[in-house]
């Protein structure tokens, strides 16, 4: 058979950039995008640039994907109003009561008639309260109340908005009850879901069966967040999900068979037989296909193909060659895989091998190849560390180690004994010796990741310390990594960024100096104040129906707070306290006499916020100015606790939780002349921030902490229009994410603020926001 010859490096090097450029300017929806690149196809042709011809058009196939991707949105004019669609269920889970799915929509109309089109809305994800039988595959009629994908926008943390755009997804909501949802058709299960089904009617074992599915047919949706803790925090995630090396695993198994079969039938010129290739090449898709062909999965077997076209040498291209064919193809089929880190993470992983390997003889006998094996885990170790630790915010002190001994027992152990029960299930008997011996592995795996756990825990560092500990890794990974550096760099470079690392402390604050940064949690309320030795909560976030706290995102585990106020009970304010008091340590709580979160700590803990009552902590002065024995009879509202804090250059802050109009009656002979930085009451509402209160406050930083598109309206336009009257900048977390302010800067005044970006990133604002009202 013949085979074409490749063309070269640099048509594979040129796809890829193509790919993934027209993939950032359909992102970037840049204007005249469209005719720009038709424009230039045209002049291509006209020259008779063949070559550049088909980079453009690849540019424009996926800018064109992307644009797509951004028009399967919900509009914005949809966000909570109710929609009925027609919609298929392609995967969903159920936790108790609640199910999740994810549901691709063939038809959407708005209910109310004055309201834009949502025809192009693609896949949603959305949670249904009480659910009939569920089945993937299942065509409902639904009627869904979504929102436009978005996350909380908090310095350092989980960006789950950029998560629902690298999945594809349009928009979040529920299923509501009226008009009633009608199941149009039953689904019809696929091979995948057969072969699910038969694992639950033949192993009783739920660890068994959760880590089967997974290994063998890419059901990582199946694992328990209890499995997902574990793997996250042993640096193990890449061995249970369907990954290269599972699928090159696969392939490389039939390669072996197919050659040795063909060493059977033609002995003098097996070398030369190439239908084994195919045979690996079509059991790589065989089996992508089902594990159901998830964006890692596809990834996965794309670069396995490239990889055995590499491997064959039949006219094949060179390591780098198949390296950017195999990036090219992949970004061109999917697009969206560019935001995804596994993307970065296999083809960093590649590439440090290619580097690493290049030009070295191949390993000989057994002693040599577990050298190698051993030489190449060292290698890619501080790599994928640093690439975890920026992608993910954390890093497994043990996944070395742990990595070291795991991927040879999953690749030869664990991954073959499953497949090799797929492959016996027409003899049941010899099927369940299989997994039976696949469950005493996993079990004995699961104690060993367990106890590596608990002796060397995940370690999630502060974020000013993600970026120089991922450079250190790189710079380590590179030492060791490029050819002709000698012993003596390389050991005299690594210790010495260990110790950099070792050593790196956080950013001083000044004594005096005071950090307030208003946590965006949605619709709630959740502040931190810091000084330069002291960390206090002013209330703890909402606790959603489902049990979310988005305080739970906030930091690692582990953390302590000198004081925690819950301003009172309302579940916006203090439904994050189960959170704080599971995870974090509190040496003192502080809330209204009638609301005493009974979760928090014990009686020597809780003290009452009361009027007149303060604290100085390194040179700043927390003063609480209500309650005034307010009587437990009073409306909730009306007993929050009023704070304020003042810095050593006499800069102030003032937060009142949900106070009204009458408690800021009472309060304006309290209230000092003129606040540096005020967190509007009742996130905006109508009931606080009267004329009169503005007026004595004289804020010159409003900060409004309410959800995005809540159903409440707030800030509401009255209120907006008093603070812009007062001359107040205007903040608002539904908008602008958290948002950070110092004060107590050297020279009066020196007020710093920064908002939040999506990813975590922070930036440094000037002037003045102007924020609107949602009405």
């Amino acid at each position: 058979m013949h085979f074409p010859r490749f063309p070269g490096a640099s048509l594979a090097a040129g796809l890829a950039l193509a790919a993934v450029s027209g993939s950032l300017a359909g992102w970037l929806a840049l204007p005249g995008l469209p005719e720009l690149l038709a424009l230039a196809v045209l002049l291509a042709l006209s020259a008779g640039r063949y070559r550049l011809v088909v980079l453009l058009l690849v540019m424009a196939l996926t800018a064109l994907a992307i644009g797509e991707a951004r028009q399967a949105q919900l509009p914005e004019g949809l966000s909570r109003q109710d929609l009925r669609v027609k919609a298929t269920v392609t995967r969903w889970q159920r936790d108790g009561s609640l199910a999740r799915l994810r549901l691709a929509v063939a038809d959407c109309r708005p209910l109310a008639a004055v309201r834009p089109a949502c025809r192009d809305l693609g896949r949603v994800r959305v949670s249904w309260y009480d659910p009939p039988p569920l089945a993937t595959g299942d065509v409902w009629s639904l009627t869904l109340r979504l929102r436009p994908p978005a996350g909380f926008a908090n310095p350092h943390t989980f960006d789950y908005g950029a998560w629902l755009w690298r999945e594809g997804i349009g928009a979040t909501g529920y299923v509501r009850d009226a008009p009633p949802p009608r199941r149009l058709a039953a689904g019809k299960p696929g091979l995948r879901d057969a072969a699910l089904a038969h694992l639950d009617r033949r192993i009783d074992d739920p660890l068994t069966r959760r880590w089967l599915g997974a290994l063998t047919l890419g059901a990582s949706e199946r694992l328990t967040e209890a499995d997902w803790a574990l793997l996250n925090a042993t640096g193990t995630t890449h061995v249970m999900v369907i990954s290269g090396l599972h699928v090159g695993l696969v392939a490389t198994l039939m390669l072996w068979l197919a050659r040795g079969a063909a060493r059977l039938v033609t002995p003098g010129r097996w070398r030369l037989a190439v239908w084994p290739w195919w045979a690996a090449a079509m059991a790589a898709v065989g089996y992508g296909g089902l594990a159901g062909l998830e964006p890692p999965t596809l990834r996965a077997m794309i670069m396995t193909l490239v990889g055995l076209w590499v491997a064959s040498g039949r006219h094949a291209p060179g390591p780098w060659q198949g390296w950017w064919l195999a990036l090219a193809l992949v970004v061109a089929i999917d697009p969206l895989s560019l935001w995804r880190p596994g993307l970065w993470l296999s083809f960093t992983a590649v590439a440090l091998l290619i580097l690493a390997w290049q030009g070295r003889r191949r390993p000989a006998g057994w002693r040599g190849w577990c050298l190698a094996l051993l030489r190449t885990q060292l290698l890619l170790s501080p790599l994928m560390a640093a690439a975890v630790l920026l992608a993910f915010g954390r890093l497994a002190p043990a996944a070395p180690l742990v990595n070291l001994l795991i991927v040879p027992l999953v690749g030869s152990l664990l991954v073959p004994l499953g497949l090799a029960g797929w492959a016996a299930a027409p003899v049941p008997p010899l099927a369940s010796l299989c997994w039976q011996g696949f469950a005493w592995l996993a079990h004995g795996l699961q104690a060993a990741l367990a106890a590596m756990a608990d002796t060397v825990p995940l370690w999630e560092p502060p974020g000013w310390a993600i970026w120089p500990t991922a450079l250190a890794l790189i710079l380590v990974t590179l030492l060791w990594a490029l050819p002709g550096v000698t012993a003596a760099p390389r050991w005299l470079g690594s210790l010495t960024l260990a110790v950099l690392v070792v050593t790196l402390t956080p950013p001083d604050m000044a004594k005096g100096q005071l950090r307030l940064r208003v946590q965006d949690v949605g619709q709630g309320q959740l502040v931190e104040l810091r000084t330069a030795h002291h960390r206090l909560l002013y209330d703890t976030g909402p606790r959603f129906r489902s049990g979310f706290m988005p305080l739970s995102t906030l930091w690692p585990a582990g953390q302590q707070f000198d004081a925690v106020i819950v301003s009172h009970g309302d579940r916006d304010h203090a439904g994050g306290v189960p959170a704080l008091v599971a995870q974090h340590e509190v040496a003192r709580w502080y809330s209204p006499l009638a609301d005493r979160p009974s979760a928090a700590g014990g009686e020597a803990d809780r003290q009452p916020c009361r009027a007149g009552r303060g604290w100085r902590w390194d040179g700043v002065r927390f003063r609480f100015l209500w309650p005034r024995g307010t009587p437990p009879d009073r409306p909730r509202n009306d007993r929050s606790c009023v704070l304020l804090v003042t810095a050593a250059n006499g800069e102030r802050a003032l937060i009142s939780g949900d106070a009204t109009t009458a408690v800021e009656a009472r309060l304006l002979d309290a209230v000092p002349e003129g606040v540096t930085v005020l967190v509007a009451g009742h996130h905006g509402s109508a009931t606080s921030s009267s004329s009169a209160w503005v007026a004595a406050t004289r804020p010159r930083q409003v900060v409004f902490s309410a959800g995005r598109d809540n159903p409440h309206g707030h800030p509401r336009p009255t209120v907006v229009r008093r603070y812009r009257r007062a001359g107040s900048c205007l903040w608002n977390t539904a908008l602008d994410g958290a948002v950070t302010l110092w004060l107590g800067g050297a020279h009066a005044p020196a007020l710093a603020v920064r908002r939040a970006l999506p990813g975590g990133v922070e930036s440094v604002e000037g002037g003045c926001h102007t924020v609107e009202s949602p009405h």
